[in-house]
């Protein structure tokens, strides 16, 4: 039972290790290790494997699910009962409310809530929302994207509940920046339950460094090795080029700061997704009468339906919702508490308006994107909708190159290249102030600037070599960030109901409470209060 286990586990592991790559890689660089070395590397590669299994495997994608869930029944379906409100106040106040996307004066160190949305989507929206959809339906079916829906609609709240705990428990650093994430409110609100400032503060630190450790990989390396890769291939690019290029794009807009790199995201973001989006609703469009059948299809193979002739669907129920699980967790990193580092540094007051901004953060990634990349490969006769096995060979990005080629013809691979190339890069972007702000939280402010230059180095590193263990363990890092992350929104949930609560007796019911900004005014109040 144990080795089977273990087997299971490895295959999750090397499933998982490839969500973020496209082929082929650039290069590589052929190392020789001793026997001693090799054992060790074995040793590593075994204990990777079976960590991985674990936080990747059916334990942690029932975490995020059952976290997701309670979160939902907390904050009283929030993210349903309040569809239109929500909606009305993000995606409908860039347009209505100029004070949503005016930048900040220049001695106010915070981001504006539109640039903290597109920053934090530049991290989200990445290879994953291609590449990962097209493994998803090849390993799951098409019924895999049922359950990457279902993780997504509740992945909505846990993504919220970080948001409103990062801006209530944020603070400011030396340079007057707004500094916020799961290590603040593991630290300053876990810890400050009686018996549980120790705890706090070790699943602090333990988050921030594999927050620090995650990003040289999965928010650098790999997504710069997706870039160089396909560059190569569809433009003939060398990799070390590519690698040269992109460390000085890095330094120019990393080194610059946040507000610098706010300011680079809010341009890039909307653009890419446009792009994307445009691209994939003419291939969806021409092809809109088999979209009512690609539906059925997701449908069926959800809930293992038999097919029209009467044969069982090629993938069972299971499998559908295994990789559906997994693409909805791995695309919009809800429940990871990566994207609320970016968040708290909004220039909002009420945790809850920046929570809303985490639920569109979810609906965008999943919801939109990954959906319309799942449409793109379903309607363009990749897929036999009857049975729900795939018609080609190809995988990952070339899936996805393929589907657009039925339309574009040969542009269609390189459109695919381009769109890796701002999905990737602006991935690199965002979890370089994710791993900024971690580095910040173990060792200070000032130190923040040796991890930014070292983090802008690595690019030509991901550009030029094949690391497939650093990239692993780097991987296994980032779904390790998830184990102390939730402890803190779960053990503080009665808290964000708490806030909730109180923001829509303010805001629907019209009952005068003092609203809930931070934790800090509440310390003050307590104090206030015992020593009259």
């Amino acid at each position: 039972m144990v080795c089977v286990c273990l087997r299971q586990a490895v295959h999750w592991a090397r499933l998982r290790a490839n969500r973020m790559r496209a082929e082929p890689f650039g290069g590589s660089v052929r190392i020789f290790l001793s026997e001693g070395d090799s054992d060790m590397l074995e040793t590593i590669t075994s204990i990777n494997n079976a960590v991985n299994g674990v936080v990747w495997g059916p334990i942690g994608l029932a975490l995020l699910f059952c976290a997701g869930l309670i979160m939902t029944t907390r904050t009283g379906l929030f993210q349903f009962r309040h569809f239109g409100y929500w909606m009305k106040n993000t995606i409908g106040a860039i347009f209505a409310d100029k004070h949503v996307t005016a930048h900040t004066g220049r001695d106010d160190k915070a981001i504006s809530q539109f640039q903290s949305l597109c920053t934090a989507l530049a991290a989200t929206i990445g290879t994953g929302n291609i590449v990962g959809i097209a493994t998803a339906i090849i390993s799951g079916g098409p019924g895999a994207i049922f359950w990457m829906w279902v993780m997504a609609l509740l992945g909505m709240m846990t993504n919220y509940s970080e948001n409103v705990l990062g801006i209530f428990y944020r603070r400011k650093n030396e340079k007057g920046e707004w500094s916020g994430g799961a290590m603040y409110y593991l630290s300053d609100g876990l810890g400050s339950k009686k018996g549980c400032k120790a705890l706090g503060k070790t699943l602090a630190v333990l988050f921030s460094c594999f927050c620090v450790l995650a990003s040289f990989g999965i928010g650098n390396m790999s997504q710069i090795n997706s870039i160089a890769g396909n560059m190569e291939s569809a433009f003939h690019v060398p990799t070390l080029i590519t690698g040269i290029a992109l460390a000085a794009l890095s330094a120019l807009v990393i080194l610059g700061g946040l507000k610098r790199m706010a300011a680079v995201t809010e341009k890039i973001v909307p653009f890419m997704a446009i792009f994307y989006v445009i691209g994939a609703l003419v291939i969806v469009g021409t092809h809109i009468t088999v979209v009512p059948a690609a539906f059925a299809a997701i449908f069926k193979g959800a809930f293992g339906f038999r097919a029209a002739g009467g044969g069982v669907l090629g993938y069972g129920v299971n499998a559908a919702i295994t990789w559906g699980f997994k693409r909805g967790a791995f695309s919009n990193e809800a429940g990871l508490g990566s994207s609320v580092m970016v968040h708290s540094s909004s220039n909002v007051k009420e945790p809850v308006q920046q929570g809303m901004w985490g639920i569109f953060e979810v609906f965008a990634d999943t919801i939109v994107v990954c959906t319309l990349t799942s449409l793109v490969i379903l309607t363009t006769g990749l897929v036999d909708l009857d049975t729900g096995l795939m018609l080609t060979e190809v995988q990952g990005s070339a899936l996805v190159g393929e589907a657009f080629a039925t339309v574009f013809g040969g542009f269609g691979p390189k459109f695919i290249a381009v769109s890796i190339l701002l999905f990737a890069y602006s991935t690199v972007l965002g979890w370089s102030h994710y791993g900024t702000k971690a580095f910040e939280y173990l060792f200070g402010t000032k130190a923040s600037v040796g991890y930014k230059i070292v983090f802008v180095l690595m690019t030509i590193v991901g550009a030029t070599m094949k690391l497939g263990l650093a990239w692993d363990l780097s991987d296994t890092f980032n779904g390790l960030m998830m184990i102390p992350n939730l402890i803190g929104v779960l053990s503080l949930s009665g808290t964000v109901a708490k806030i909730t609560k109180n923001y829509t007796d303010r805001k629907f019911r019209g009952i005068d409470v003092k609203p809930m900004y931070s934790a800090f005014d509440e310390e003050e109040s307590a104090k206030a209060k015992k020593s009259a």
